[in-house]
């Protein structure tokens, strides 16, 4: 994989992956059982944050679950950044999980769209941290121990969201990258288990990207659930609605 870390960013820069990742909502507003990162929000528009984060973080801790938003960098041309921002991320929890009081297994990952694909990326291409390294970050596992996919892009050849691809890949991906990005051919031995949502009639991610996944975990033997809902579109009715709380009430 290239490096990215010292990458000059312009306008767009957040944070660089040789420090701390800028976590929105550094320290839990609870004591949580269990750390879900929150990560969400269409690559072209935003920097990682979706439009319902307030209420995402404030719905995980009504459950007694710790809620950070990742706020990371879009590709500009640089298509591991993101991966690279979340990976960060999830091992910056880790290394701070007892000053946060939470539990440095219980580590998960959630995302909704494109905000989805990175997650389900996180969730396939990990490692166990550099263990001779002094940064004490960089020890750590970047492995989720969960993840949460709702309405995901999982794809980039195969039904492919077409929008989400060109960002993060460009007009002309480099040889390997739709292969690498298509985070259902990645599916192994070790990748955590996966909760996913999706509805049946969203005309902008089809529900295939789902499918895909979801297929592929439980062919590995994995543990995984997808909940198909009957409505909603993308988006499942603009965060409302019987779609929207049924995911959630699963």
């Amino acid at each position: 994989m290239a490096d990215y870390s010292n990458t000059e960013l312009g306008k767009d820069t957040v944070y660089s992956t040789s420090y701390n990742p800028s976590l929105l909502d550094p320290i839990p507003r609870v004591t949580a059982r269990e750390q879900l990162e929150a990560v969400g929000g269409p690559l072209p528009d935003f920097i990682g944050v979706d439009l319902w984060t307030g209420f995402e973080v404030s719905w995980l801790n009504s459950h007694g679950i710790a809620g950070i938003v990742l706020e990371y960098r879009l590709p500009a041309g640089r298509p591991y950044v993101p991966l690279l921002d979340a990976q960060r991320a999830i091992r910056t929890v880790r290394a701070n999980a007892s000053q946060w009081k939470i539990d440095p297994k219980k580590v998960g990952i959630i995302g909704f769209s494109a905000g989805g694909h990175l997650a389900s990326t996180a969730t396939v291409h990990f490692d166990a941290g550099e263990g001779k390294t002094t940064d004490a970050i960089a020890r750590e596992s970047s492995r989720p121990d969960f993840s949460i996919l709702i309405y995901p892009v999982i794809s980039m050849d195969v039904g492919v969201h077409r929008g989400s691809k060109k960002n993060l890949m460009g007009e002309t991906p480099s040889a390997g990258l739709p292969e690498y990005f298509s985070t259902q051919k990645h599916v192994k031995t070790g990748t955590p288990p996966a909760f996913l949502a999706h509805a049946i009639d969203d005309k902008v991610v089809d529900i295939e990207n789902s499918r895909m996944f979801y297929a592929a975990q439980q062919q590995a033997g994995l543990p995984a659930r997808l909940v198909e809902l009957p409505n909603g579109g993308h988006g499942l009715n603009g965060y409302k609605g019987p779609s929207w709380d049924k995911w959630q009430a699963e």
